[in-house]
């Protein structure tokens, strides 16, 4: 018997929902790749995305990246008791994407843990998360900072 605790499947939980929570980011193709306590990644094809310059559209970069912060509270936070929504999100287009993209971003230990008890408290807790959106190359296309509330239900 082992003592190591298995982690839930939460990119497979993630992927579920997009489909019936936000359709139009499950049609676009944006699929949760890596999602743990605190870390989520997300990608999306070009095939399908493309814009009339012949690269990936803006609001599917907006998309995938905004994607990240239901993602992480998914994995992070008491679901049961809390649920996450988006206050505000600025995009930083850095260059034209021509292929697939990967969008990361990383919530640290100690603000998960500041997060997690004002919103016990306070029935609410706003935090920023950035993102990074990277094409196949690993060429940084566009950056994201978004306001986040983690919402205690029913408030």
């Amino acid at each position: 018997m082992s003592d190591e605790v298995e982690t839930p499947p939460f990119a497979e939980i993630v992927n579920g929902a997009l489909e019936f929570t936000i359709p139009v980011a499950h049609r676009m193709g944006v699929t949760a790749v890596e999602v743990r306590p605190g870390f989520a990644a997300t990608t999306v094809p070009i095939e399908g995305n493309g814009n009339h310059f012949g690269t990936m559209y803006a609001g599917v970069l907006f998309t995938v990246a905004e994607i990240l912060g239901g993602a992480i509270a998914i994995a992070t936070f008491d679901n049961s008791a809390f649920y996450p929504l988006v206050k505000d999100l600025h995009v930083f287009f850095r260059k034209a994407a021509k292929t697939d993209v990967r969008a990361e971003a990383t919530l640290p230990a100690a603000e998960i843990a500041r997060i997690t008890e004002e919103a016990a408290a306070k029935g609410k807790s706003d935090f920023t998360l950035r993102a990074a959106v990277t094409d196949a190359d690993g060429v940084l296309v566009a950056e994201t900072e978004g306001l986040y509330q983690l919402r205690a239900h029913g408030k």
